[in-house]
């Protein structure tokens, strides 16, 4: 175990909407390395909301799907003497992120027949409807 805790590497935000959040949806998506061809996933993505959702800002609407798709509790495997129970837990902000991206971008892989950037829109805009898978 670590005697100090690890600090937290500085995340460089996004290109063009100048976002942590959409560079750390640019990790989560990417394969083997290729930065460029996610960056132009999430762009796209956020370009289909940008016709569907005229009045808001994508970067607002994406952050509201994030929030809906968060859980507040997970359960943790805890052992007691010789049993192992499930307790609730709080989720930490970072952990819920992660989760929430993760479920969206999964979902949005599961979808056929179309592009990804617009497999990602549509999953976007249904969590921001409290909808979808």
């Amino acid at each position: 175990m670590r005697r100090k805790k690890k600090e937290k590497r500085e995340l460089v935000l996004d290109a063009i909407y100048d976002s942590s959040l959409i560079s750390k949806l640019t990790n989560h998506l990417m394969f083997s390395g290729k930065k460029s061809t996610a960056q132009k996933i999430i762009w796209g993505a956020l370009e289909e909301i940008k016709k569907v959702k005229k009045t808001e800002s994508p970067v607002e609407v994406l952050e509201s799907a994030i929030k809906n798709v968060t859980p507040m509790v997970e359960i943790r495997p805890r052992r007691i003497g010789g049993a192992t129970y499930q307790v609730p837990r709080e989720v930490q902000p970072d952990r819920g992120f992660s989760l929430a991206s993760r479920w969206l971008i999964s979902a949005a892989r599961a979808k056929k027949g179309k592009p990804m950037a617009k497999k990602l829109a549509e999953e976007i805009l249904l969590a921001t409807k409290n909808e979808g898978a």
